[in-house]
């Protein structure tokens, strides 16, 4: 479960953790007391809105006694409230940290104190102030919500019951099981568990199997644990199934009479080349005033799914599909995802479309919005874009092309596609000037052998075909959200889905800082354009270079999330005002709501209440956040299985982590990533020194840090802990 944010304005901006910020102040100096309009001015909030919420909440904060009012309209501390409210967050040593918004940093929580919490359970806890330290510590006395109680791990087996050894480090218990709840288990069976009871007198949760999933290391066991370890599905319910297959797909004269009929002009895709479903395609007319008609055309899932049926009830359960290494576990079942609403070539599709009057210089001249009937002249892979763009001929050769063989593209399409270019371009020149973040990060690729087994290692890096197909989505989505969102030079607080992204946080941007001075690296943090200035010429100058991948990943940690949401506050890595996700409906929820409320409006209806709606992104973005972990679970499986046939071999590496239990390294030619314990390494005793980033030497003074190119050799695998030990040969 995600900590929940509260939102308050400041100079007409939404901003994020209005109760923790208020709470920052009045910390400082407990003693002393604060008005509203003093917590305005410390917070530089000057707008009357801003003012007013901040009001709204110190009363609320008062009536709820976590705050006191000591005079009228003077507040202070609540130095007498003990017990509050929080989610845990459990660390892989098994204590844990409380995170709450009556605090302004997370409180440690020894594990003796978590009174059978787990993590991201919501809890009560007691807080208190250590004697020695004066450092707070708090004591779990209430579990209020168990977020979690389904646990993969492996069946170890008694005579007469069991207990199954999770496979997540953030589960510090093992999970006994009576033998008339073993389901037909087996000793060493890799399973799926759940939590039924927990007794106060017992250490261990009680539990039953619910799902014998096969013998650790069989691949399809290991891919199907890593879904179900977040609580994802790899299979469609057969009622599901039934319900799309009852779904008329036929496009009939009513239909298309209701619809723009765009069927005529040049349209085309772009995509992966082992991408089965089409969300987008674009299409290009060359108008007489000598401007270019551009149309962004998306699937439209909405028309087949329903609101209240169960196929809608599914895909939002699931709201995103997954992509796994080796496979995608679709969010529509594969009639509709692969199928009736994926736009292929020579097939006629109900689509809804954003089309725009587009000037030589990349301007908008004019926009329209709505439902269309469209038809795909040409499917393209993005090597087969690429070469147009690169060789500006029609020839596709026989390497690039999809089918294997040599083929010429029609002059027409080969004449769109570097005029898409070169104004896609221009938008993104436009884009990084108003202040973007540029993340080309290099996604690492497996060659897999015909039973998924990883044979080889490459990297896919974003060429202009991609750039050009992410800039139009980008310009559909955005003017989508200005649409709804904004009227007259003014927002129209109409209930619109939103993904905003917040601008970064000041202490993650000084660790950064910090971590990247060691390679003669900076960044200016003074003003928010210096800032996304910076970041983009420290992403321009790693790029290449062996700590790439390190310094990439630190700058995205050192953002904010990405999220959805009714409440806009613009998206800071886009440097965009107004954005929504309008242009994926076959793999993500929030683009069918999006498309529905689109339509809402444009069939001049009222706005509907935000509180659903709401309630619908918090799931949407938790939902995202479990997919990225499963998909990131499945590359780490991956390297791990493709190492284990390496063993002997010697391999450079970039230290990419450094911590009191030993170095992490990441190989340059593969981007695995392992570790190599201080313990392990045998030249001297190894102390951690957290300011240097480094492990030194007692004896020689020798420094491994952060960032030093070392050669190691593989020691150790485990699959089932996707977890690889390194042993250091040279550093």
């Amino acid at each position: 479960m995600t900590r929940k944010k509260k939102i308050y304005k400041k100079k007409g901006k939404v901003i994020k953790d209005l109760t923790r910020n208020i709470f920052k102040i009045l910390n400082k100096d407990s003693n002393k007391q604060y008005n509203y309009k003093q917590i305005a001015s410390a917070l530089g909030v000057t707008g009357t809105d801003g003012k007013t919420q901040i009001l709204q909440k110190l009363v609320e904060l008062t009536a709820t006694k976590k705050i006191k009012e000591v005079e009228r309209g003077k507040y202070k501390i609540n130095e007498d409230r003990k017990y509050h409210i929080g989610t845990l967050d459990v660390t892989s040593n098994g204590n844990a940290y409380f995170i709450s918004d009556d605090f302004e940093n997370d409180i440690f929580v020894p594990s003796v104190n978590l009174g059978k919490g787990l993590h991201n359970d919501v809890v009560r806890a007691y807080v208190y102030k250590k004697r020695k330290s004066n450092k707070l510590e708090a004591d779990v006395v209430e579990i209020i919500e168990r977020v979690k109680q389904d646990f993969v791990g492996v069946l170890q087996l008694n005579k007469n019951f069991g207990f199954v050894l999770p496979d997540s480090n953030k589960m510090y218990a093992d999970i006994f099981i009576a033998q008339s709840k073993l389901n037909g288990a087996e000793h060493g069976d890799k399973v799926l568990a759940k939590i039924t009871d927990w007794p106060d007198n017992s250490k261990n949760p009680f539990g039953k199997i619910t799902q014998v999933l096969g013998k650790p290391g069989e691949h399809d066991t290991e891919i199907h644990s890593i879904l179900l370890e977040y609580g994802l599905p790899y299979d469609f319910p057969k009622e599901i199934e039934e319900e799309a297959g009852k779904l008329s797909f036929d496009i009939t004269k009513e239909e298309i009479a209701k619809r723009r009929d765009m069927r005529n002009d040049l349209t085309f895709t772009i995509d992966p080349k082992d991408a089965k479903d089409f969300d987008d395609a674009l299409s290009f007319t060359k108008l007489e005033n000598g401007n270019y008609e551009i149309g962004i055309h998306i699937a439209d899932v909405s028309h087949y799914v329903q609101p209240k049926t169960k196929l809608d009830d599914e895909a939002y359960d699931r709201a995103t599909s997954v992509y796994l290494v080796d496979r995608v576990v679709p969010m529509l079942p594969e009639m509709l995802s692969n199928g009736v609403c994926s736009l292929r070539p020579n097939e006629e599709k109900l689509t809804f479309s954003a089309v725009f009057e587009v000037n030589e210089k990349a301007h908008i001249v004019n926009e329209w919005f709505g439902r269309t009937v469209t038809y795909s002249d040409k499917r393209f892979a993005y090597e087969e874009a690429q070469v147009i763009i690169e060789t500006k001929e029609n020839t596709i050769p026989a390497e690039i092309s999809l089918t294997g063989e040599s083929y010429m593209v029609d002059e027409a399409i080969v004449e769109a596609t570097l005029k898409l270019d070169e104004l896609a371009k221009k938008l993104r020149k436009k884009r990084m000037k108003e202040g973007a973040i540029s993340f080309d990060r290099v996604e690492v690729k497996f060659d897999l052998d015909q039973n998924a087994n990883p044979v080889g290692v490459f990297f896919k890096e974003s060429k202009d075909a991609n750039k050009l197909i992410e800039e139009f989505m980008l310009l559909a989505n955005r003017k989508v959200a200005e649409f709804i969102g904004f009227s007259k030079g003014k927002a129209t607080n109409k209930t619109f889905i939103y993904r905003v992204h917040d601008e970064p946080n000041i202490e993650k941007l000084a660790s950064l800082q910090n971590i990247i001075s060691k390679f003669g690296y900076k960044i200016n943090t003074e003003t928010k354009e210096k800032t996304s200035q910076s970041l983009n010429q420290l992403l321009s100058d790693v790029h290449g270079k062996g700590e790439a991948n390190m310094v990439e990943t630190l700058a995205i940690r050192s953002m904010s999330k990405a999220e959805y949401t009714t409440q806009n506050i613009g998206h800071y890595g886009l440097a965009f005002d107004y954005y929504s996700h309008f242009t994926s409906p076959i793999r993500r929820y929030p683009d069918v709501m999006t498309h529905r409320l689109l339509q809402h409006y444009l069939d001049g209806e009222n706005s509907p209440k935000a509180d659903i709606y709401e309630e619908k992104c918090k799931h949407s973005s938790k939902m995202e956040e479990l997919a990225s972990k499963a998909e990131r679970d499945s590359i780490k499986y991956m390297q791990v299985k493709y190492m284990q046939d390496h063993k002997n071999q010697e391999f450079e590496g970039v230290v990419s982590g450094v911590t009191e239990w030993g170095i992490y390294v990441e190989i340059k030619s593969n981007k695995c990533e392992g570790m190599v314990r201080i313990r392990d390494i045998k030249d001297d005793y190894y102390i951690f020194d957290e300011k240097q980033y480094a492990v030194v030497g007692q004896s020689t003074k020798n420094m491994i840090q952060l960032g030093d190119e070392v050669v190691v050799k593989v020691k150790h695998t485990d699959l089932e802990r996707k977890h690889l030990d390194f042993e250091l040969i040279t550093s």
